[in-house]
């Protein structure tokens, strides 16, 4: 028993919290000579005072979830703008002209071994292996770091970027590419959009974002940022090479991907502004980063 009759583990866990949180306020608050609590629009600002409002009741991580809860629901309107804009290109043959012609392109690709290898990619982005990825990275970064808010970030990215799956799919109900042009498996979920390029947008990027604030070299940033967005661009050019999706389907988990990780990704600075506001000492001695 520690000092108090607090169990001693219990101390060690409330101390390695406290950790956490401090090394939070003195490592993530930047990305090279970017801080990210300063707002310097008017509307981020008053954004950022509206949460700070919210944080003295619920606290710094009430905010966030909360602040995630509303993104989800601007998220989730946005999936239904996409499928409406959608509705209305596609009775004009606008870039849905591009479908057909790619679909063609990639048929002409294909072959027996790199339809084998694209296969074993594209499920890497899939129900069973991005839900591994997301949890090793919550555990991982939430042991490392001593903190939830690892945790609380991915988790709302994987779970925003299945709602906003499931509405699209279930709004405009578009059928997939004929199976005949496929490369088995086949899947007959609805095709629009394509939920393995959305939720490899999303994943790879706050798992990438969350990793370059740490990182304080401006060539391992780069290389993190090249490798997260390399992986969600070839996720979905393989949805589209296998005959799983139409182009246009890749298209919108593109935009609605990074519409929603831009949503996390402000909410993070969010929470991080108002923890700068409650706790203003941490952080001076790190108010001006330099680089390594």
């Amino acid at each position: 028993m520690s000092e108090g009759g607090e169990p001693a583990p219990i101390r060690q866990i409330r101390e390695a919290k406290h950790q956490g949180d401090e090394e939070e306020l003195r490592q993530d608050r930047t990305v090279g000579r970017v801080v990210l609590t300063h707002w310097y629009s008017r509307f981020g600002q008053v954004l950022a005072a509206l949460v700070s409002r919210i944080s003295a009741v619920l606290g710094a991580r009430g905010a966030l979830l909360l602040t995630l809860m509303v993104g989800a629901l601007i998220a989730f309107a946005l999936s239904f703008i996409a499928s409406r804009i959608y509705d209305a290109v596609t009775e004009s043959d606008g870039v849905a002209g591009l479908d057909r012609p790619l679909l063609e392109a990639a048929m002409r690709a294909r072959s027996p071994i790199l339809d084998l290898i694209v296969t074993g990619y594209t499920d890497i982005a899939g129900p069973v292996g991005m839900p591994i990825i997301a949890v090793a990275a919550i555990i991982i970064l939430s042991l490392k770091r001593k903190s939830w808010t690892p945790a609380i970030l991915i988790a709302a990215a994987g779970l925003g970027s299945l709602l906003m799956t499931v509405a699209g799919k279930d709004i405009i109900g578009r059928h997939r590419p004929p199976l005949a042009d496929a490369v088995p498996p086949f899947e007959y979920s609805p095709s629009f959009p394509s939920g393995h390029t959305l939720n490899a947008v999303v994943i790879a990027g706050v798992v990438a974002y969350l990793l370059i604030l740490r990182q304080r070299s401006a060539g391992a940033r780069t290389v993190t940022i090249f490798v997260g967005a390399l992986f969600a661009a070839t996720i979905g050019l393989s949805r589209m090479f296998l005959g799983h999706h139409w182009f246009t389907d890749v298209l919108a988990g593109w935009v609605l991907g990074a519409a929603w990780l831009a949503i996390i990704l402000t909410a993070h600075r969010l929470y991080l502004t108002v923890r700068q506001w409650r706790h203003p000492t941490t952080t001076q001695e790190n108010d001006v980063p330099q680089e390594a």
